[in-house]
Parts: structure tokens; C-alpha cells; sequence
């Protein structure tokens, strides 16, 4: 008589592919939660620098040369250190730094434009295995002023 074939025993087999199945799922969650919340930040920083183009073009057009030589027929002509004074001011005054820590803005002006780029680190609410410890985030606006007739 042959001996009796032992039959391998495939019990335990499932729960390594569920465990796997719930890291790939848990780390799929992470990552739209982090992309969510990238959005947001990238979104108010959005909406930041635009009032901040906004506001250095009002108070960087606002210059001694309009008051010396009149006001121009098309645009407004731009004096970069008030653009810039008036952008700085206009993110401590909304509370900018306090909400994005380590915020950091760059004016410049484009023609007849204020052209205010912002970068601030980015906190991520949680964390994937193998992604940058520590991301940074920007946006752009800008603004220009014209003369109405």
C-alpha cells in the first residue's frame, strides 16, 4: 500500500489578503484625504493672493507720480515699493500668518500688473509611507488698475 498523500492546508490564506486589501484601502483613504486637503490650502492661498494683488495695485498706483503729474488716460503707474508695502500690510492684516505658517510672498510688477506669488509649507492631515515630509504650497494672483472714463 502507498502511503496516504498528505493534503497541504490552505487555511489563513484569506486573511493575509484581506489584511493586504485593508492597507492598500487605508493608504488610498490617506491619500485622498491629503489631496483634499492640499486643495483646500492651495484654494485659500488662491483667494489670499488675489486680495493681496488686489490691494497692492490699489495702494501701489496711489504713488507721488499721480499726484505730481496727473492722473494718466489708460493705467495707473505702479511704484513697486508701495506695491509691496501694501501687500505685506494687507497679509498681516487678514491674519495670514497666523493660518499659514511660514507663509512667504514675492511681488512683482508685470507692466501694469502686481503680480503677488505665495508659498507656504503644507500640513498634511496624514501621512503615506514613502512621501515628502514636508511639502510646500503656492498660488498666484493678480491685478492691475485702469482709469475709468
Amino acid at each position: 500500500m502507498r502511503p496516504a498523500r498528505r493534503r497541504r492546508d490552505e487555511r489563513g490564506q484569506a486573511t493575509v489578503l484581506i489584511v493586504g486589501f485593508a492597507v492598500v484601502l487605508a493608504m488610498v483613504a490617506a491619500l485622498v484625504v491629503d489631496a483634499s486637503a492640499a486643495y483646500l490650502q492651495r484654494q485659500g492661498l488662491d483667494t489670499l493672493a488675489d486680495g493681496a494683488a488686489l490691494r497692492g495695485a490699489d495702494l501701489g498706483a496711489t504713488g507721488a507720480d499721480v499726484y505730481e503729474g496727473g492722473v494718466p488716460p489708460d493705467t495707473l503707474a505702479l511704484t513697486p515699493g508701495q506695491a509691496r508695502l501694501a501687500v505685506g500690510e494687507y497679509l498681516r492684516n487678514t491674519g495670514a500668518y497666523a493660518r499659514y505658517p511660514g507663509l512667504s510672498y514675492t511681488v512683482r510688477i508685470d507692466g501694469d500688473r502686481v503680480v503677488v506669488a505665495l508659498h507656504a509649507p503644507l500640513d498634511l492631515p496624514l501621512s503615506i509611507p514613502g512621501s515628502p515630509e514636508r511639502a510646500t504650497i503656492g498660488a498666484d494672483g493678480s491685478a492691475s488698475v485702469g482709469v475709468d472714463d
